[in-house]
């Protein structure tokens, strides 16, 4: 990037805002995701989205990439400025600017930590239901970028389903509102929910409009262990058909349970092949008769033991202890691969099979836990980045497992997004056309491909693999 160009951004958002040194760009080189890294040529931290606007007509007249980045727990490399240019921070924009309890609704800018946001509305006996297991460092526009999911999601669905308005600044530097408190909208395209998962790709978020829920008066929590990972898939397919939508649904087999005793110490049992960590929320009576159906239908499917937990503290304890899987794992080796393939709900017990099979398959170490209910597995990877023949056969085999997931009905991400990971396996799932009209989408937003240039749209798609 030309000086004249960092002067420019310097007259706009101040010296103290505009990072070129060494270290700085270092620190924003990367994401949680393997084996992506790529400096960019400067870090800003603007402070409203007026200077946004300005900074982006700026880098569209000399077409200069820029990355917006939330804390950067992106796990599909889609915060790693592989094109260079602008690294777009919102630690000044970081506030929540309305809790409205009339509309049901709150206010919030990027960078608002998501934890933030439910304690926020707890205290107002509110909910926001979309909890990502990074929620304790996660930004919301994070989340809205990448359309994220969590623990929540079985019954509450994910982020999109309540975002409801939005302020972005476009590829030129106009400035758009989409949405708001409204009920009901159908004025032209929506263009809230089109944004909402675009990944940094048509424009930049600045601001969120969120509705939110009465807190439920009752939770759950119960924990079901089995000697056999396939009946605990069982199990989740026999809860979701009998009728019932637990709040939450969580799967863990057992090197994910080791992992995850040795790095919290909970008190999870490490001789059982799987666990299930199910929870229901709602009035009192609702609550008790479907623990109480869900626990029979646990043991009908050879549940060894099925235990409510007696306080908030042992429940919280159990949520964190799932929470905690990836970073569990991760002390487990150099290099830790998370995915997370997704698959219909009456399919979980068949992909859970599939996945051990791969694993065997390739002479790898994958660790398998996530959203069983909805059908969201994250098979985890450990293994190490400089055993080149390692990694090639980890890449076999996730390629085996995302095939495997189309071939039963689902799709190659869930909730990471698709970022520059995974661009190249896109057109398993949408096709070629749909990757062209994605494209075309794409240029009419942003014409000169300065927004988060190289995610999504790969140059060269991987040929289908046939198993």
């Amino acid at each position: 990037m030309e000086q004249a160009v960092i002067d420019q951004l310097i007259e706009i958002i101040g010296k103290e805002n505009v990072k070129t040194g060494v270290a700085d760009k270092l620190a924003y080189s990367y994401d949680a995701t393997p084996n992506f890294q790529a400096l960019p040529d400067c870090i800003i931290t603007p402070r409203s989205t007026e200077e946004i606007a300005k900074i982006v007509k700026l880098c569209n007249k000399e077409k200069i990439p820029i990355v917006p980045r939330g804390s950067g727990t992106n796990l599909a490399a889609g915060t790693c400025p592989t094109q260079g240019g602008v690294v777009l921070l919102f630690t000044y924009l970081n506030n929540i600017l309305e809790i409205d309890e009339k509309n049901l609704t709150i206010t919030v800018q990027p960078g608002v930590i998501t934890k933030d946001i439910c304690d926020a509305v707890e205290g107002k006996n509110l909910f926001y239901p979309p909890d990502p297991s990074s929620m304790k460092i996660s930004t919301i526009g994070g989340n809205i970028n990448e359309n994220s999911g969590g623990l929540r999601g079985l019954k509450y669905g994910v982020t999109k389903d309540y975002v409801i308005g939005l302020e972005a600044v476009l590829a030129n530097g106009e400035i758009i509102r989409t949405g708001g408190k409204l009920a009901k909208d159908v004025a032209g395209y929506d263009l809230t929910k089109l944004l909402v998962g675009s990944e940094g790709t048509l424009a930049i978020i600045t601001e969120a409009t969120l509705k939110l829920l009465p807190k439920p008066k009752a939770k759950k929590t119960m924990l079901a262990l089995y000697k056999k990972m396939e009946d605990a898939a069982e199990t989740v397919s026999s809860i979701i058909e009998n009728r019932i939508i637990p709040a939450t649904l969580e799967f863990m087999d057992q090197p994910t349970i080791r992992a995850v005793e040795a790095y919290a110490n909970v008190g999870l049992p490490i001789d059982v092949e799987a666990i299930l960590l199910i929870e229901q929320d709602g009035d009192y009576q609702s609550v008790e008769a479907d623990m109480l159906k869900m626990k029979d239908i646990c043991l009908e499917n050879d549940a060894i033991d099925v235990s409510l937990a007696n306080t908030e503290e042992e429940a919280e304890g159990l949520r964190q202890a799932r929470r905690t899987a990836l970073s569990a794992l991760a002390r487990l080796s150099p290099t830790t691969i998370l995915e997370d393939a997704t698959v219909p709900r009456s399919e979980i017990a068949k992909m859970v099979r599939k996945i051990n099979d791969i694993a065997k398959k390739h002479n790898v170490h994958i660790a398998t836990f996530g959203h069983a209910g909805d059908g969201n597995l994250h098979p985890t990877c450990t293994t190490d980045l400089r055993n080149k023949d390692e990694m090639e056969r980890v890449e076999a085999a996730f390629e085996d497992i995302f095939s495997e997931a189309i071939n039963l009905g689902g799709t190659i991400t869930g909730e990471h997004g698709v970022g520059e990971m995974k661009s190249p396996y896109l057109a398993w799932k949408i096709g070629e056309p749909g990757v062209e009209l994605m494209r075309q989408i794409k240029l009419a937003f942003d014409p000169h491909n300065i927004m988060n240039p190289g995610k999504i749209f790969a140059k060269e798609t991987r040929k289908r693999v046939v198993i």
